[in-house]
């Protein structure tokens, strides 16, 4: 239980960096993030990789099926293993107020994109 309340509190951040880093920023902050959680060997982020650097950031108290269910939620390709945009991908939709956001900004670029086709 404290594991998932770690978690919880990692997940509340992200809306927070977003403010202070902007988009960019906050893209780089992940890549960062990945690169530290990657088996160096294979370039991705694999279980073992993850419960041997999962004390970095403050989640050695996660168990294994915990890991494993990170995996499989990120896991879009089905490899078993995180490459570097489904890490990103997951860590927005871990977020929600920050996935709220990004349809928010989403909306925004196509209402302008609209407008500058229907302008020309």
């Amino acid at each position: 239980m404290a594991a998932r309340a770690k978690v919880n509190e990692f997940q509340d951040m992200l809306p927070m960096m977003a403010d202070k880093l902007g988009g960019e920023g906050l893209i780089t902050e992940l890549c960062n993030g990945f690169q530290l959680l990657m088996d160096k060997d294979k370039g991705l982020i694999t279980f073992d990789s993850l419960k041997k650097n999962s004390a970095l950031l403050g989640l050695q108290e996660l168990r294994d099926d915990d890991l494993l269910s990170m995996l499989k939620e990120g896991d879009l390709d089905g490899d078993g293993a995180l490459d570097q945009m489904e890490f990103c991908v997951l860590m927005f939709r871990l977020s929600p107020e920050l996935m709220q956001e990004s349809e928010a900004w989403l909306d925004q670029a196509l209402r302008q994109g609209f407008r500058s086709t229907r302008g020309q």
